[in-house]
């Protein structure tokens, strides 16, 4: 049997194309030579080509993320290709990638969250109501952007004003979200039908960062990713079953992380990422390997996931 030929898609367009050149990167090198043949595309240029070799392809590997990669839309591209990928399809990617759908699955499902208010570009807002509300402080954010990009934590009514008005410019919709003080955890799934979750991972922003921000994720010594998290067993079993749950529920495939925040005794569904960082920094691998999987074998394992799906 001649070796697997995989297309490894990194890059893109998004405000997280440099993360997924170093995902594509760490990647490429761990994947074994002597089972796969990788071409390497990066849909900012390479589009036309991909679309071109597709029928020379036998699977694709997508480490794309945020907008135009993770929403959905390669996923659609590659699905009227009739080409398999590993990851989610386009029904999950776009779900997980709207925070405000998703998280209205999550609240049906019964899943603990933070309230919320989305806001529209071309809606008036009233900082007091968000205040009166949500409480303080305030989260703003995107509603579908990921690494951290463009979330401010606001304590008065002209900081919620002024960051609204800025990450306005980036996404036509915002969220203001009630702020939910406790440990920072994710908890990784690997599997398809009957998906199994790994090791939680506590995550530890140094102390001149407020949370876990774009710089907190990637600069390396900038946080502490502890794993397993030092938290009793049955909160992590609980967080478990909620990354298990998140995933079934938004039909994702292969793999996914969840974010979470840890109060007390009680546990709160942030969102689900369809296509997690794979750099060496990434929460996925160091889940992985706490596991007892290497990162090579974690590629095998979502390779073989992608096919049997």
């Amino acid at each position: 049997m001649g070796k697997l030929r995989v297309a490894l898609i990194a890059g893109g367009w998004s405000r997280e194309r440099e993360i997924s050149l170093k995902s594509g990167e760490w990647v490429y090198n761990a994947l074994d030579k002597d089972k796969y043949e990788v071409r390497r595309y990066d849909p900012s240029k390479d589009l036309l080509r991909l679309v071109q070799d597709c029928k020379n392809i036998d699977l694709a590997l997508i480490f794309l993320h945020g907008k135009k990669g993770e929403d959905g839309s390669i996923q659609g591209l590659l699905d009227l290709l009739d080409l398999p990928y590993v990851g989610s399809g386009v029904l999950a990617s776009a779900l997980a990638m709207n925070k405000a759908v998703s998280k209205r699955l999550f609240r049906c499902a019964g899943l603990n969250v933070p309230k919320d208010m989305v806001i529209f570009r071309d809606q008036d807002i009233d900082p007091v109501e968000i205040l009166s509300v949500l409480g303080k402080p305030v989260v703003i954010k995107p509603v579908a952007e990921g690494s951290s990009i463009g979330l401010n934590i606001c304590y008065t009514g002209e900081e919620i004003a002024e960051a609204v008005k800025d990450t306005l410019a980036i996404s036509s919709e915002v969220m203001a979200e009630e702020y939910i003080k406790g440990r920072e955890v994710s908890c990784s799934v690997l599997g398809n039908r009957e998906p199994e979750a790994l090791p939680v991972v506590e995550i530890i922003p140094k102390q001149e960062y407020r949370f876990f921000s774009y710089t907190a994720k990637y600069v390396p010594g900038a946080s502490r990713e502890i794993c397993p998290a030092r938290l009793p067993s049955d909160i992590c079993q609980k967080v478990q079953s909620f990354a298990i749950k998140a995933h079934c529920l938004l039909s994702c495939r292969n793999f996914s992380r969840s974010d979470m925040i840890v109060s007390a005794n009680d546990v709160y569904m942030l969102e689900t990422n369809t296509l997690p960082g794979m750099t060496e920094n990434s929460i996925f691998p160091l889940a992985a390997r706490t596991a007892g999987l290497s990162f090579s074998r974690l590629l095998d394992r979502l390779i073989e996931f992608a096919l049997e799906d």
